[in-house]
């Protein structure tokens, strides 16, 4: 006897859906796997990018480590180059931040030449470097301070007509000089330069910084407390000129002397012409006298 009954998966259509599915379900499986071997291929490459090594070559300051108060260091370098070598990254990240410094240690040096061996400190222990130079020349000596006297010096005294340069005045007189005792010994005075415009008309208000010089003029390495001063030019008006009151006092007597004789002159005139006159009165009066005595006589 047949059975009448049928399974689930007798049916062509329940078939059909479960293919589908099995179907969709290793699509996606196999599209997945694929995504993740392209992120860890993508991120295997980074990580090698990362893991590289990397050379870049920086110029820093060098900070030179010494007794300041009892001594002066002369004749470091102020920079000086440093190569760094590591992971890329490392070696980008250190050479944006320069979070490190280079110095010469001179701490336990006493006065005199020597040359020490330069270090650097802060960087990663991953890193290496080398520096340039790697040694360096320096001289000690004892640091000494001297009190010396400011000077004021014009570009120019000479001004427009009518204008003058007076007596300048600076604030201090006096400043102190610290340095190197060779350099002290050899500072001369300390100037304060001033430029003077031609065409100032006004007292002149300056504020100048201040050189050390020695005896020829060259400017000393030593520092100046206070390394500026006020200075005070004065400008003032000149009297008129002399000579000027003194020919116009002159024109002006000639012009008094020659009115003076134009009317003596013309009084002088006036008299010669009233002479005149009664000189022609008394002969026509004469004529008149003869006419009538000649009538009396015919």
């Amino acid at each position: 006897m047949k059975n009448d009954k049928l399974g689930l998966f007798d049916h062509v259509w329940v078939l059909r859906i479960v293919s589908l599915i099995l179907a969709i379900l290793l699509f996606v499986y196999v599209t997945g796997s694929k995504s993740s071997d392209t992120r860890q291929s993508s991120q295997n490459g980074q990580n090698s990018a990362l893991m590289a090594n990397k050379t870049e070559t920086l110029k820093i300051p060098l900070e030179v480590e010494s007794n300041s108060e009892k001594y002066v260091v002369t004749g470091y370098p102020q920079y000086v180059k440093i190569k760094i070598t590591g992971p890329s990254a490392l070696v980008t990240t250190t050479a944006n931040t320069q979070n490190f410094k280079v110095t010469a240690d001179l701490t336990n040096l006493g006065v005199g030449k020597h040359e020490v061996r330069l270090k650097a400190s802060g960087l990663n222990k991953e890193l290496s470097y080398s520096i340039n130079p790697a040694k360096i020349k320096v001289n000690i000596q004892s640091r000494n301070t001297a009190t010396v006297p400011v000077e004021v010096r014009l570009s120019s005294k000479s001004l427009n007509d009518g204008y003058r340069v007076g007596t300048p005045k600076a604030a201090l007189e006096k400043v102190q000089i610290t340095g190197a005792k060779s350099e002290v010994q050899q500072v001369a005075k300390v100037i304060a330069y001033v430029n003077v415009p031609k065409n100032t008309q006004s007292t002149l208000h300056r504020t100048v910084t201040l050189q050390a010089i020695n005896e020829a003029g060259q400017t000393m390495n030593v520092v100046i407390m206070p390394n500026t001063v006020s200075v005070t030019v004065p400008i003032s008006q000149t009297a008129s000129n002399p000579k000027d009151s003194s020919s116009t006092s002159d024109a002006s007597s000639t012009d008094t002397q020659s009115s003076t004789v134009s009317d003596a002159d013309s009084e002088s005139l006036s008299s010669s012409k009233r002479s005149s006159a009664s000189s022609s009165v008394s002969s026509q009066a004469n004529n008149s006298s003869v006419s009538a005595s000649e009538n009396s006589t015919k």
